[in-house]
């Protein structure tokens, strides 16, 4: 997967984009959130360009996982125009995660 985010944007620039972005929070110690690498992996060559993918470490973000309360990981959270529209904790398939995102998308013509 290409890294989706460059390091001069916010995180606010870049959940408030007309790009829908998937956050995936998540732990290095955490079992289920290792198994979301390749599932996010074939989500981004399904979608390519219609989703932003951001994973965020709650360990390393504590400010901003205790701001969104994150619980529990992994959590995934799919944000546009600085919303957040979805969000749902536990490990989920790319297919299901596409549904997901075309369903809640805004900027469908």
């Amino acid at each position: 997967m290409e890294p989706t985010t460059n390091k001069s944007e916010s995180f606010g620039e870049i959940i408030n984009g007309n790009t829908p972005v998937l956050v995936d929070f998540f732990a290095e110690w955490c079992g289920p959130c290792r198994l979301m690498k390749p599932i996010l992996d074939e989500l981004h060559q399904k979608m390519g360009d219609k989703v932003r993918i951001l994973k965020i470490d709650i360990d390393q973000s504590t400010a901003l996982a205790d701001n969104l309360n994150i619980h529990s990981v992994p959590t995934l959270v799919l944000f546009q125009n600085g919303k957040s529209l979805w969000r749902q904790s536990g490990v989920l398939q790319a297919g299901q995660l596409e549904k997901i995102i075309t369903q809640y998308r805004t900027d469908q013509q």
